[in-house]
């Protein structure tokens, strides 16, 4: 059947039109890559045929009576692909407002516009989301690429295992063999020919003859047995070998497909414009609380200020690679230099106005702002995110995102990294404790972002005394560094030294009693309860012990308990509950349990009352039994009240 005629000109089609856009997209923005311009338009499309999907807006009800009387009006069916209609509204999407990643793509202005006085609407929010979904996507894949390295290092393992194995068999068999040879080239004919001896005219040396003769056979046999076996073992031998080799190829090949995800994430973000970068740096924070909070907000303001300047002096950060040698910089920048007039490594100035300003590599540019944008996530050991961190985790995953993969704990990275002077910091270095046991990243004027135990949370901090820096985009040392060995106050992470007794405080991270965002707890699998990060860990820690015991997990009906189911419960039970804003609850560090522990003197409850403080747990004295306001199913994570 043909398709229904339009007036005026055919419309292109789908793919042309879509060609079209790809071109007018990589004429306004130069600094993007085709595949880039493509996967925008891409989207661009998807949403739009998204919001013409039938059902989206509902029709408007109209009076029984009309419906009967008013004469339907006869439409003609829109064709499936192609057709006007549908091109016009992609067109207008991805030409026109905000609303898509393509469109905002389309609308940035270039440095020639900058110049030209262009004042096109900017928006750059679709754009960053997603690229930093992209980058995420990118690193996820790297991770999983990492674990099947590891695991085919076990194969490896295995394999060369096996071949020592066999390697000794075959050793084993030789050995045999070469004595056995050994014995025949020594041995005299009548050793190796016993029948010789027979004669007529000796009766009495027929036996022995015999006997000597059938001994013979039997070594001739186990000659060739050995012989058999020596070349089986041989084989096994070079098939051992063949699978090492195997093993060693699919390292090999599984590395260079992790490689390769890195380069095309160092591809990525060396594409993009400052006014992305400066704004992937706002995306995904969790608001911290008090002075915190502006602080953070402070060094966000500063990098986004930063990377603006650049914007509008039409400045890219180029890749690193550009900036290795001093000597061959971009056009327009010049080495920056120490205090003694020497070359800083891996950045470079450039002049705006009658000043200069440092330009950074633009892997740098993009794992500072990947760093901003986790502001407020919560400090987990052993946690690489993207919903929380430790120290090094969270380094890690900042350069990863910018196309470079370091270790994952401070020792390593320290241990890996090309060193530079603290006069030579720079933003993006990484930074150390005294001690080597904290991490964080660089962010100039003395700032230092990182994943703090001190504080449960990503946040800005001052750079400490006697610190040690490395410098990510460089090329390592020839040999590790040694050992950090200074003196430091704190322990891992920043982790605060434990303070015998009671807690002075339960207060963290700077919120008040009920008033901490659900972003900043890690929940316990149950419903939605929550608690601080390292109480959830020891929680399903001691859960796990508890399930060993009887068979089930811990059962809980009370966790975190923001200011407003506090004044709930409060209005519920005036007798029983604290007063709102007071709840020990409201601290993230407190759980009400059942299950049997509600009940004093039960087996679980006594269980409990052995086994929890290995994990941090207590039941205060006032509500053990005989105590001011006896609750048996009321534990807190350390001392609070």
């Amino acid at each position: 059947m043909p398709a229904p005629r339009t007036t005026g000109r055919p419309a292109p089609s789908v793919a042309a039109r879509e060609a079209q856009l790809v071109r007018q997209l990589l004429a306004a923005r130069p600094d993007l890559t085709p595949e880039q311009a493509a996967r925008l338009v891409a989207a661009a499309a998807a949403r739009s045929g998204a919001a013409r999907t039938p059902g989206r807006r509902p029709a408007a009800k109209r009076p029984a009576a009309r419906r009967r009387s008013a004469p339907r009006a006869r439409k003609t069916k829109e064709p499936r692909t192609g057709g006007s209609r549908w091109t016009t509204r992609l067109g207008v999407v991805a030409m026109s407002t905000l609303l898509l990643p393509a469109a905002a793509a389309l609308v940035l202005p270039s440095p020639q516009d900058r110049d030209q006085g262009g004042a096109a609407p900017v928006d750059v929010t679709e754009v960053a989301l997603s690229t930093q979904t992209s980058l995420l996507g990118k690193a996820d894949r790297y991770r999983q690429l990492q674990q099947e390295i590891a695991q085919r290092h076990v194969d490896l393992d295995e394999a060369q295992a096996a071949e020592q194995t066999v390697r000794a068999q075959v050793e084993a068999q030789q050995q045999a063999l070469g004595d056995a040879a050994a014995y025949l080239y020594r041995a005299v004919p009548a050793d190796r020919y016993p029948l010789l001896g027979l004669s007529v005219h000796d009766r009495d040396a027929t036996d022995a003859a015999l006997d000597g003769q059938a001994v013979v056979e039997r070594a001739d046999q186990d000659r060739e047995g050995a012989a058999i076996r020596a070349a089986r073992a041989a084989a096994s031998l070079a098939e051992a070998e063949a699978r090492v080799a195997e093993a060693e190829a699919a390292i090999a090949e599984t590395e260079r497909r992790a490689d390769g995800v890195l380069q095309l994430v160092r591809d990525e973000v060396d594409g993009l414009s400052p006014e992305v970068t400066g704004q992937i740096a706002a995306l995904g924070a969790i608001p911290a609380a008090g002075a915190q909070q502006e602080r953070n907000q402070q060094a966000t303001l500063r990098w986004q200020a930063y990377l603006a300047r650049l914007a509008a002096a039409g400045i890219e950060p180029p890749p690193a690679a550009r900036l290795a040698d001093p000597t061959r910089l971009p056009a327009g920048m010049s080495p920056a230099l120490d205090e003694y007039a020497r070359p800083i490594p891996g950045v470079a100035w450039a002049v705006i106005g009658n000043s200069p300003v440092t330009v950074l590599p633009a892997e740098t540019v993009a794992a500072v702002s990947t760093a901003l944008s986790q502001l407020g996530k919560p400090f987990v050991a052993d946690a690489s995110g993207p919903d929380s961190y430790d120290c090094g985790g969270f380094t890690s995953a900042s350069w990863l995102l910018a196309g470079h993969a370091i270790p994952s704990t401070p020792e390593e990275q320290w241990a890996s990294g090309s060193p530079v002077e603290l006069t030579d910091l720079q933003i993006g270095d990484l930074v150390f404790s005294a001690d080597g046991l904290d991490v964080g990243l660089y962010l100039g004027s003395g700032d230092v972002i990182g994943a703090s135990a001190a504080t449960f949370q990503v946040g800005v901090r001052s750079l400490a005394a006697g610190s040690a820096a490395v410098r990510v985009t460089l090329p390592p040392a020839a040999q590790p560094n040694e050992p950090l060995t200074g003196v430091g106050t704190t322990g891992l992470c920043g982790a605060p030294p434990p303070e015998p007794g009671r807690v002075g405080s339960p207060a963290w991270g700077g919120w008040a009693n009920g008033q901490i965002p659900g972003e900043a707890l890690c929940e316990l699998g149950v419903y939605r309860h929550a608690l601080r990060c390292d109480a959830a860990a020891s929680y399903g820690q001691m859960s796990t012990a508890f399930e060993a015991t009887f068979g089930q997990p811990l059962c809980i009906t009370d966790s975190y308990r923001s200011l407003a189911g506090q004044v709930a419960a409060f209005y519920a039970k005036p007798a029983l509950a604290a007063v709102p804003g007071t709840s020990n609850h409201g601290w993230a560090l407190a759980v009400d349990l059942c299950g049997g522990i509600n009940v004093a003197g039960t087996p679980q409850w006594t269980w409990m009352t052995q086994n929890a403080g290995r994990f941090g747990f207590v039941q205060p004295d006032w509500a053990g039994p005989g105590g001011e306001k006896p609750e048996p199913w009321h534990w807190e994570f350390g001392y609070i009240s």
